[in-house]
């Protein structure tokens, strides 16, 4: 009896590139082109064994105890705050994402945004639709000279400092972790030692929970007057009311947002903001790393992993498992085997496979936090016994023959 195709599900307008790459591993892929809520997704869940999301759909732990079948989440995006790592890993189920593909994209907007705010480009350009020629250089100036402050020097933060002092900007950043200066850039002690000497201030923060609302009336109260702001990370991390009012009171004089607290689902859908209708203010539909270049790289690399870890079990970048990849040995049979990070767990595993007289080819062990991941070829084909007994063992949370 053939056995049926493994399902997968990918939604919010995900790059074809994805589904080709998942179908040619010979999967059976859907794809639906707009996010969906969590009643909706647990009932296209039922059977699924990957479910690839980008920033709005929200993989939940109802989701996940709702799909049996499931074994790995992939976020064809940077962030994975949309994603439940405790209940997915809990379960057993790998996660991907993809932190580095969008990263030119993103930083290309900024400068742009930066650009953009400083010769007031969107004052000038809506005045000209309206018949007004406004040949000015009030409020304008160039970027060269300026001070870029940029808070969160990761991956965007890094590339970001290098092209703004290309175009002659001096470059301050402030990052909690311990972070290499690139190039001339400085280092910050504190985020108010950055906000009091940046002429442009912008958000490369990533979306752990503790990063709410860390941007508000304090924090736009210590910015320079006539200082421009951007967020282009995440739209719960900023106060959006008090960037309205400190713009309306002319303290900051633009901002461009990316990001916001609450999205539409879909293309087409009303967006509501704080932020509407205001000047030297561009507001842009989360379109960061919404460039055909950037969206083919993330579907290439996501959907790559997704075949990867099916196919073969290698976790190489996994967000919350040990990243593994083993060759596998010709003629061998190959589990893979999620369990908890105790003492002896090795021992007791190898123990069942001596008990069934198999003999390891190969074996390779990780452990992250409070998993382990342990990918074994076997010299022999595996008894249904054998994997009844492994998975019934106090460690182990997941086991999947490749």
């Amino acid at each position: 009896m053939t056995e049926a195709p493994l399902r997968v599900l990918l939604l919010e307008q995900i790059h074809p590139d994805a589904d080709e790459i998942l179908r040619s591993a010979g999967f059976e892929v859907e794809s639906i082109a707009r996010a969906l809520d969590e009643d909706e997704l647990i009932e296209r869940a039922a059977g699924v064994a990957l479910i690839g999301v980008r920033s709005k759909t929200h993989i939940t732990q109802r989701v996940i105890d709702a799909a049996p079948e499931l074994v790995s989440i992939g976020a064809f995006c940077i962030g994975t705050n949309q994603i439940d790592l405790k209940a997915a890993s809990d379960r057993g189920v790998t996660v991907f994402n993809a932190p580095f593909s969008n990263t030119r994209s993103v930083v290309e907007l900024a400068i742009a945004e930066i650009i953009s705010m400083t010769r007031r480009l969107t004052e000038k350009n809506s005045l000209m639709h309206k018949g007004v020629w406004d040949k000015s250089a009030d409020g304008a100036h160039e970027v060269r000279g300026r001070t870029l402050g940029i808070v969160g020097y990761g991956n965007i933060g890094t590339q970001l400092s290098v092209l703004a002092e290309n175009l002659g900007m001096r470059v301050l950043f402030y990052d909690t972790a311990d972070r290499l200066a690139l190039s001339n850039a400085h280092r910050c002690t504190s985020l108010d030692e950055l906000l009091r000497q940046s002429d442009v201030v912008t958000l490369h923060v990533d979306g752990r929970p503790s990063n709410n609302n860390f941007f508000g009336e304090a924090q736009f109260a210590a910015m320079r007057p006539g200082s421009l702001f951007l967020n282009l990370s995440r739209g719960f991390v900023v106060d959006d009311r008090a960037l309205r009012s400190h713009i309306e009171r002319g303290h900051i004089a633009g901002a461009s947002i990316d990001v916001f607290p609450v999205e539409p689902k879909g293309r087409g859908d009303e967006f509501v903001s704080e932020l509407r209708g205001l000047p030297n203010v561009i507001l842009t539909p989360h379109i960061g790393g919404s460039t055909e270049e950037a969206q083919r790289d993330i579907a290439r690399f996501v959907a790559g992993k997704f075949r990867d870890f099916v196919l073969d079990g290698a976790t190489s970048m996994s967000v919350n498992l040990p990243g593994l990849a083993l060759p596998q040995t010709p003629g061998s049979s190959r589990f893979v085997l999620i369990h908890h990070n105790v003492p002896g767990v090795m021992a007791t595993i190898n123990g069942v496979l001596a008990e069934h007289k198999v003999n390891v080819e190969a074996q390779l062990l990780g452990t992250r936090g409070e998993l382990g991941y342990v990918i074994t070829d076997v010299n022999t084909q595996v008894t249904d016994e054998m994997l009844a007994e492994l998975r019934g063992l106090s460690e182990s949370v997941r086991l999947r023959l490749v």
